[in-house]
């Protein structure tokens, strides 16, 4: 898609979603070419997208429940057992 600058600045938001969405915007002045905005795709999805799509995750759509792991109060604290696992 080929924008004027001008064009580009009043919307910005707008273009700048849809480069992140895969579009290429083709940035003009005075009709010349100038820029190229290309999207960078969120990364921090990638894995988990790639995980449902390949069905080795499922989700229901809710939010994260915690682990149902309970610690028992008077046992060995963490930076003990690690210097004890070093040494």
């Amino acid at each position: 898609m080929m924008i004027s600058l001008h064009e580009f600045k009043s919307h910005l938001a707008r273009y700048v979603s849809q480069a992140q969405s895969g579009e290429i915007i083709e940035l003009t002045s005075h009709r010349k070419l100038v820029a190229r905005l290309i999207g960078v795709p969120s990364s921090e999805h990638q894995g988990v997208t790639r995980l449902l799509a390949a069905g080795a995750a499922t989700w229901g759509g809710g939010k994260p429940k915690g682990a149902r792991l309970r610690l028992s109060p008077g046992g060995k604290s963490v930076s003990t057992m690690v210097l004890e696992d070093r040494g």
